[in-house]
């Protein structure tokens, strides 16, 4: 019989559900520590399974909370809360990085706190909850611990696709397209970029981040905020 170590029962108690030692474990197994390990299974299948559990049980409480609102604004409420940003946010807040099974070389490249591990141990313990415990426990489990993001605007906010509702917006007021002038500085190893939207010609919103994509993202949200 397969025994949970100590700090794992700890998690799993934090976590309030009784999923048996040997499905837990193999919830919290990641890929690199079953190459190192042959014999070992990793949590893949049951991330598969978890995805769905959360899928469905966030996209029914989307559902019920927000009567008033149309497909289009569920899809981007669900895709937020669903997204792994949030769910590492959610795996964070549980310490679930230090008890992540990775190996050696995933442990050195900073593994524990990277945002697609923890989302994917995440969905992984969803599956396991689900097949020790049922679709009812699962889905109490999702809500618990993910449907208070649907309340939480720094959340939503971090995670709403700006450029797509920036487009959006200044199509239906046929302003035409949104265009970005990116500038960069500082040492490749510490680059900050600067973002600007431009929107009729103009400057709409300025933005900075350490890449790219995320200078675009804050300066489509500030343009967005002045011109909605």
């Amino acid at each position: 019989m397969t025994n949970i170590p100590s700090e794992a029962g700890e998690l799993l108690e934090r976590l309030g559900v009784d999923i048996d030692a040997e499905t837990f474990l193999l919830s919290l197994t990641h890929r690199s520590y079953a190459f190192e390990n042959p014999g070992v299974e990793h949590n893949e299948r049951l991330e598969f399974l978890g995805d769905s559990v959360l899928s469905l049980a966030i996209a029914e409480e989307v559902y019920r909370r927000h009567p008033e609102l149309p497909e289009g604004e569920l899809v981007k409420l669900h895709h937020v809360v669903v997204s792994a940003p949030a769910l590492a946010i959610a795996a964070r807040k549980l310490e679930l990085g230090k008890h992540i099974r990775l190996g050696k070389g995933e442990r050195l490249t900073g593994g524990a706190d990277k945002d697609s591990i923890l989302a994917d141990t995440m969905e992984a313990i969803f599956g396991a909850t689900y097949i020790s415990l049922g679709r009812e426990a699962a889905r109490e489990l999702v809500l618990r611990l993910i449907a208070p993001m649907l309340e939480d605007e720094q959340i939503l906010n971090s995670g709403r696709d700006w450029k797509t509702d920036l487009q959006t917006l200044v199509t239906s007021r046929s302003w035409g397209d949104v265009t970005y002038e990116i500038e960069a500085e500082g040492p490749d190893h510490a680059r900050v970029y600067t973002a600007r939207a431009i929107v009729a010609k103009q400057t709409a919103g300025t933005g900075s981040g350490p890449s790219k994509k995320e200078a675009e993202r804050l300066a489509a949200e500030a343009a967005y905020r002045i011109l909605v």
